[in-house]
This record gives structure tokens, C-alpha cells and sequence, in this order.
């Protein structure tokens, strides 16, 4: 069996932070991490630093349309840029 293809960066989560399903928004420093999932999917989870919980990013897993890589640095950008950021379309 292939592992999944995943993605893991720290982000400082900007003024609004990041909207998750389980807690709502979490600001400060945190962890993306981008996983494919079948289907074309790619699933984003984002955690405190350094925690032990993983939070599922609003609005995910999103079709990845072939570059999960960009995908995953759009999800970035998003979180930099806070407001509530969700998996970005």
C-alpha cells in the first residue's frame, strides 16, 4: 500500500486566525498539515505548535486538481492572512 503524500509547515495564523470544525478559531502559532486522501482530496489538519490535538481546517478535504503541493501553500497563505481562514477552494 502507497503512503499518502502529505505536508507539514508551521504558520503564524494572521488577526481572525483559522476557523476549525471542532473549536472554531485558533490564532498564534500553528502547524498545517495537507494530506491526500482518495478521491483526488486533500485533507487539512492544524494544530496549536507543538500540541497534541489536531483540528480539522473548515471547509475540508478540497479537490486538489493535481497540485496538492500549491494547494497546501494556498492553505498557508490563507492562514497567514487569518479572518477565519478555511481550506481554500
Amino acid at each position: 500500500m502507497t503512503q499518502p503524500h502529505q505536508w507539514q509547515d508551521e504558520v503564524l495564523a494572521g488577526p481572525g486566525g483559522a476557523m476549525t470544525d471542532e473549536v472554531g478559531v485558533i490564532t498564534g502559532p500553528l502547524t498545517l498539515r495537507s494530506t491526500e486522501v482518495a478521491g483526488g482530496l486533500l485533507r487539512f489538519d492544524v494544530q496549536y505548535k507543538d500540541a497534541d490535538e489536531w483540528y480539522t481546517l473548515t471547509g475540508s478535504p478540497r479537490p486538489h486538481h493535481g497540485d496538492p503541493a500549491a494547494v497546501h501553500a494556498a492553505a498557508l497563505a490563507a492562514i497567514r492572512t487569518g479572518g477565519g481562514a478555511q481550506a481554500p477552494t
